[in-house]
């Protein structure tokens, strides 16, 4: 099968074809419903993603999947949410956040947590294709404009997939896929609520099935409020009563002067007193969101043996995102004329927050738009050879407003020298209303447009006989083309005056070819060889900036007895940098935060209140990422038991050339001493310079002008690198199990992934460090027991992050495990109005907080909003 068939029906008869289409449109309305729809045909499991041979799965690979009633009963209210329950994705056990920002304005999949560079280490696909790129300093797909009532099944494949997709499929494939008929009317709504938090969404679908072709449309909106930091108590800076260090800052309201290395608190002025702040009290733990989403599609045959298809979709996404307010540290000297001594010196140090003036909050605003349709024409050339035609266009659009204070205006005005130009650092508030209006119409503001344009042309079919059946082969032929023209810039609100633009494009040209080869099946297998199949694959690409790679893949299927299947595959996969990390990235630059996030530990407080110089952007000698990787796994399927499954897979990744981000908001950057070389404590004037090369000067006026007031405390370089390699090595497994009695089903589920084996290299020839003894937990795992009784249907789930030994924190040598209970519960009311249900979900059933973590913001190792209720009403028609 194709990556993506469209027109699925072609492997079935007809009156199959209606039978399986009746089937899925029952799971739509209700899982229970769907219970009783699949009493009259059993179906089987259809893997279309990771081959391109129809009529045939991947060999040698784990195919996760998740069904309609999975995504139905998981109460997922984004795909991002529903990514965030696979063990295998990285932010399994979490809250997916996307801000609106322009640093990190989307959620990126991530499977094996290998990497987190503008482009992506997992490819996501929807029905088998790419999809735009989204963000202002990122090209990578993202999901939450796929509604989770738009998807038929979701595919994972954890194996490198290069061979086939090409570049970013090096931790695997994640490939979304969306309804292929409908015929009627279905509507659903629901509405969630946790403490201080609330959300709604609804979904309608429309569609007509003539036989011959089918057509369908749907809408889906989508809103949640956000929730604040002082809304969790997980969430402070403060962690004194755990036992741990107080990061709350000292550039409050009122705030603080710093006289000889002593401080005296705002307004008594009282010598070693200290005014403290949290500032996560009013910094967003998830932001606001609201989406709009339409997703089309539309099959026909056209005439005996041509067919043709099409899908569709428009999203958009605002997202209102609350950081904590501003702050203003530095020198204020006798030219103020508010400057008021402690005794008889001439300056001091203060430090000062904006909070009385301009709010508790700066509010970032984020409006993000995709859009693409992909045609397909597929012509039966005979003898069951088939061509394939296949078109692809995406375009996105993506604005930021991030609002600020012009702090190289604020800097200026706290050494003002008359009433008007000055600012009064004891109380903001009297200072001049036209001056404070002044510095904070300000923003930071990036905007965006990527396009995407594929065309694709895969030959398929049998090659000739052999005695376990035919050989089956694919050739494929592809030219793929995207770009992405960016504009970030900083000034007034509107009217930006510090402009940087970035413009890159690239094409790519592609060939591959795949052999499926099945040397024992039906015809010829004997003892100890139920079935053996082969399959290779091998892909070149040329790429019109970064050159020409070649990637293959080998694999194998051996079914010693009928029940059980054992898999293996071998392949090698790459990631090209993306448009956004190479040399015009539009985000170069140097970056002065007047005060210092993350220090050393055993640092005094005092120098919170010094700057950090921080390198940032793209890099114009960046290279792809590669990756050898490897699997053996079985799968056991008993005749004796039936309704079990049991698979356990093998997988081995040595992931190099990693394109990333040195862990410079991280403690761990000053003891792992594979990070020594970018960062530099107490860094000169000269050193600074040389640094910052030609880069333009974000947050002061100048590197100077920053040393004539204060000497910074760090240097960070935080631009994109290739930073060296990650071997990694673990067990995936699942336990499936579904038993039929006389008043229903029960079921039960556990899955997951077990690390072995993880070190990371900082820089290419460094030492590897061993990552499962800082930071990185082992185990991952979903376990779920169901039943259906009657019209009822319920689930709970158990989900669980290990714990993890860390270095180099203060007070803290390890984080604790994470575990919630969520619950589901289906009422199907057929009895009462035909096709309607309504639902339940209870996320973290026990309210657990994520574990504690001496950092700010406290709590690491996952995340939750709460105990989450919601309820649901589902119709058909």
């Amino acid at each position: 099968m194709s990556g993506f068939d469209p027109i699925w029906r072609r492997t079935c008869t007809r009156t199959a074809r209606l039978t399986l289409t009746v089937s899925f449109l029952a799971l739509c309305a209700t899982t229970a419903h769907a219970q009783a729809a699949s009493d009259e045909v059993l179906l089987e499991e259809i893997i279309v993603t990771g081959t391109m041979i129809r009529n045939v799965g991947p060999i040698g690979t784990n195919a996760i999947a998740v069904q309609r009633e999975d995504v139905v009963a998981s109460g997922a209210a984004s795909s991002n949410d529903l990514l965030a329950q696979i063990p295998q994705v990285g932010n399994f056990g979490t809250v997916p956040r996307a801000e609106g920002s322009y640093g990190l304005p989307i959620v990126r999949p991530n499977i094996r947590n290998l990497a987190a560079s503008g482009g992506a280490s997992t490819l996501v696909l929807l029905n088998g294709n790419r999809l735009v790129g989204a963000g202002i300093l990122q090209t990578s797909v993202d999901p939450s404009i796929i509604p989770p009532d738009a998807i038929e099944r979701v595919e994972v494949i954890p194996d490198g997939g290069s061979s086939i997709y090409g570049s970013d499929a090096i931790g695997g494939v994640i490939n979304f896929i969306t309804r292929p008929r409908f015929n009627g009317v279905a509507a659903n709504a629901r509405y969630g609520r946790a403490a201080d938090y609330q959300s709604a969404e609804a979904n309608l679908i429309g569609g007509n099935d003539w036989g011959s072709g089918s057509a369908w449309l749907s809408y889906s909106y989508a809103w949640h409020d956000n929730v604040l930091g002082i809304d969790r108590d997980f969430v402070t800076a403060d962690l004194t009563a755990q036992g741990g260090s107080d990061f709350r800052g000292t550039a409050c309201t009122p705030g603080n002067i710093l006289l000889g290395g002593v401080p005296f608190a705002l307004p008594n002025r009282t010598a070693g007193s200290v005014n403290r702040c949290d500032q996560t009290d009013y910094a967003d733990l998830y932001p606001r969101e609201e989406r709009h989403s339409f997703f089309g599609g539309l099959v026909q045959e056209i005439t005996d043996g041509v067919d043709f298809s099409a899908t569709g979709y428009w999203s958009s996404r605002d997202t209102v995102t609350r950081t904590s307010q501003s702050t203003l540290s530095g020198t204020v000297s006798l030219l103020n004329p508010y400057f008021r001594p402690i005794g008889n010196e001439t300056s001091h140090d203060v430090a000062v927050n904006f909070d009385s003036v301009f709010g508790p909050s700066n509010v970032a605003n984020g409006y993000f738009e995709s859009y693409g349709v992909t045609p397909e024409l597929d012509v039966d050339l005979g003898g069951e050879w088939q061509l394939r035609l296949v078109g692809n266009l995406g375009r996105s659009k993506n604005r930021t407003r991030d609002g600020q204070i012009n702090s190289t205006l604020a800097t200026q005005a706290l050494n003002g020298t008359s009433t008007a130009t000055a600012l009064n650092p004891y109380n903001l508030a009297a200072s001049n209303p036209a001056l404070l209006a002044l510095i904070d119409d300000y923003e930071n503001l990036g905007r965006a447009t990527q396009q995407l344009a594929e065309v694709r042309a895969v030959f398929d079919g049998p090659l000739f006989s052999i005695p376990g059946g035919e050989v089956r082969a694919a050739a494929v032929a592809e030219y793929h083309y995207d770009d992405i023209d960016s504009m970030i810039g900083s000034g007034p609100a509107g009217a930006p005056t510090s402009i940087s633009r970035g413009k890159a494009d690239r094409n790519v040209k592609s060939v591959f070819g795949e052999l499926h080869v099945p040397l024992v099946g039906a015809p010829n297998r004997v003892d100890g060889v139920y079935g053996l199949e082969l399959s290779g694959s091998v892909r070149h690409d040329d790429y019109s900036d970064v050159g020409g790679t070649t990637n293959s893949k080998i694999a194998m299927n051996y079914r010693p007895v009928k029940d059980l299947t054992i898999r293996a595959n071998y392949g090698t996969s790459f990631h090209a940098p993306s448009l956004a990390d190479l040399g015009n990235s539009v985000d170069s630059r140097v970056q002065v935060v007047l005060f210092a996030p993350n220090r050393k530990p055993g640092s005094p407080f005092t120098d919170l209140l010094r700057p950090t110089i921080v390198l940032a952007g793209g890099n114009q000698n960046l290279k792809p990422e590669t990756a050898d990787t490897w699997s053996l796994g079985a799968d056991f399927q008993p005749d004796g038991l039936k309704g079990l499954r049991v698979s356990a897979t093998y997988f081995n990744v040595k992931f190099t050339d990693a394109i990333g981000l040195a862990p410079v908001l991280t403690p761990q950057i000053y003891s792992d001493p594979n990070f020594a070389s970018y960062f530099i404590l107490n860094p000169t004037l000269q050193q600074a310079l040389a640094a910052a090369g030609s880069l333009r000067i974000d947050g002061v006026p100048s590197l100077p002008a920053l040393y004539a007031f204060s000497s910074p405390y760090v240097l960070f370089d935080a631009r994109r690198n290739n930073l060296g390699a990650i071997h990694t090595d673990g067990l995936d497994f699942e336990v499936d199990y579904q038993h039929r009695t006389d008043f229903g089903v029960i079921s039960g589920k556990v899955s997951g992934t077990y690390t072995l084996n993880r070190k990371t290299q900082a820089v290419k020839g460094g030492a590897f460090s061993n990552d499962l003894k800082n930071g990185t937990g082992r185990l991952a795992l979903v376990a779920s027991l169901g039943a259906q009784v009657g019209e009822v249907t319920g689930r709970v789930s158990w989900n669980h992050r290990d714990s993890y030994p860390i270095l180099g924190v203060p007070n803290q040598t390890s984080i604790g495990a994470f575990n919630t209970i969520d619950l589901f519960a289906a009422y199907d009311l057929s009895a009462l109005a035909e096709g309607v249900s309504v639902t339940f979900n209870v996320e973290n059933l026990f309210d657990k907080d994520p574990p504690y973590f001496n950092a700010v913001p406290g709590y690491t190792n996952g995340g939750t909003l709460g105990r989450m209720a919601s309820v649901g009403l589902r119709a058909s028609f």
